[in-house]
């Protein structure tokens, strides 16, 4: 093997020891929490709770059988693996849970490799994204890399020119977890100002796109829906239940001023704060981006998460490769990992007693610091320029034909 080739296959080397030390670093407290261990090393797992409180060591099926907080291929995608870890038979305990957990997140890491490389994505971002630390932290925290993985692959697909499967593959992602449906809009507006179609062949394009990702969706919604309703739902209601999270801009605010305290006004100035905020992006960005509005998903999702009641520390990792596929420098990046992994400890710290929310204030402000200044600058720079290279600025739109000859 030539030098070139080990180098070219060191990113996946990178990336199974970063995963087997995410592992380890939910599985070193066992199938048991003693004494806010979970807290204090890190170690919380939503995989132990559910093993137990979701039906998944009695193989219940999701929404049929038993409650669950998440969308549909998340409640299918817990199911799978809690089948495989009740292969083990009866010994089998929600420690091996979080092993299969987090297997089935690397996969899906392994997957995100391989389109950034089939993409051209340059080997330093691939090691950014083999040596993530989100990754460490977040691979065997939860599910959100299905989801994660459908954003990447939507995203990869709308820039070389496939928006159907696009459109496919983000409502795929919402179908796994909500923000995916950020990049839906901004599919339709591009395919709406799109160059070189009549206003008719534009209409008829942004309507594929809408049917295709109602149909996504729909599909693999409509039979938890329509049988177990209440189930199915919960995921939404929860959702608009909830109070808020400790890193939130607005359980910062409320600690610090009193405001806002209630679940409704929360839920009033958080979706006014976003819908103003994306306006503004998508007013600014789309005079520079407009030839390729998805780049605009990165700038909405950061303030989605900045503006939102509910900051778990996992949504970084939504944010993470995003910014990896588009973000023109990397140092900032490598800030907003910083404030990632400080918010993570001094939140969790906090649940143990040993923080306080002005620590989380200053945690979330030094990771919010970099997601604004991540906002400017997709907003104020150019794209990369690979993000245009050759193959993918001749291959001809969806439904048009390439010239004879």
């Amino acid at each position: 093997m030539t030098r070139s080739q080990t180098l070219d296959r060191l990113p996946w080397l990178v990336l199974g020891v970063t995963c087997l030390i995410g592992w380890w670093f939910k599985a070193h407290c066992g199938a048991y929490w003693i004494d806010n261990a979970q807290y204090i090393t890190g170690c919380y797992s939503d995989a132990l709770p559910f093993w137990g409180l979701r039906g998944v060591s009695a193989g219940d099926v999701p929404y049929f059988q038993a409650r669950m907080e998440y969308p549909v291929l998340t409640g299918a995608l817990i199911w799978v693996e809690g089948a495989i870890t009740r292969l083990g038979g009866a010994r089998a305990d929600a420690g091996d849970f979080v092993m299969v957990v987090s297997a089935g997140n690397a996969a899906l890491a392994f997957a995100v490799l391989a389109l950034f490389r089939r993409a051209g994505v340059s080997r330093a971002r691939q090691y950014a994204w083999a040596a993530a630390p989100p990754l460490i932290l977040y691979v065997g925290h939860n599910w959100d890399m299905l989801a994660v993985a459908l954003a990447v692959a939507a995203a990869l697909a709308a820039r070389s020119g496939a928006t159907i499967s696009a459109a496919a593959l983000a409502a795929l992602g919402v179908a796994a977890k909500l923000f995916p449906i950020l990049l839906l809009p901004l599919l339709a507006l591009g395919a709406l100002f799109e160059t070189g179609r009549d206003r008719r062949g534009r209409l008829i394009h942004a309507a594929m796109l809408t049917l295709v990702a109602i149909a996504s969706w729909g599909l693999v919604n409509i039979l938890p829906a329509t049988l177990a309703h209440q189930n199915w739902a919960e995921f939404y209601r929860f959702s608009g239940a909830r109070a808020g999270t400790a890193a939130s801009v607005w359980e910062i605010l409320a600690q610090a001023t009193g405001w806002p305290r209630d679940v409704a006004t929360r839920n009033l100035w958080s979706a006014a704060s976003f819908v103003v905020g994306a306006g503004a992006i998508l007013a600014i960005g789309w005079r520079r981006h407009g030839a390729q509005g998805w780049l605009l998903f990165t700038p909405i999702l950061a303030w989605f998460l900045l503006t939102s009641k509910v900051y778990s520390p996992q949504f970084d990792l939504w944010l993470y490769p995003m910014l990896l596929l588009t973000t023109r420098r990397l140092w900032p990046i490598a800030w907003f990992a910083l404030g990632d992994v400080t918010a993570y400890f001094v939140e969790f710290w906090w649940f143990a007693g040993i923080t306080t929310p002005r620590h989380i204030a200053l945690a979330a402000g030094l990771r919010g610091a970099a997601m604004l200044w991540i906002i400017a600058s997709a907003l104020a720079e150019p794209a990369p320029a690979w993000l245009t290279p050759p193959r993918a600025m001749s291959r001809p739109p969806e439904g048009r034909p390439t010239p004879a000859g």
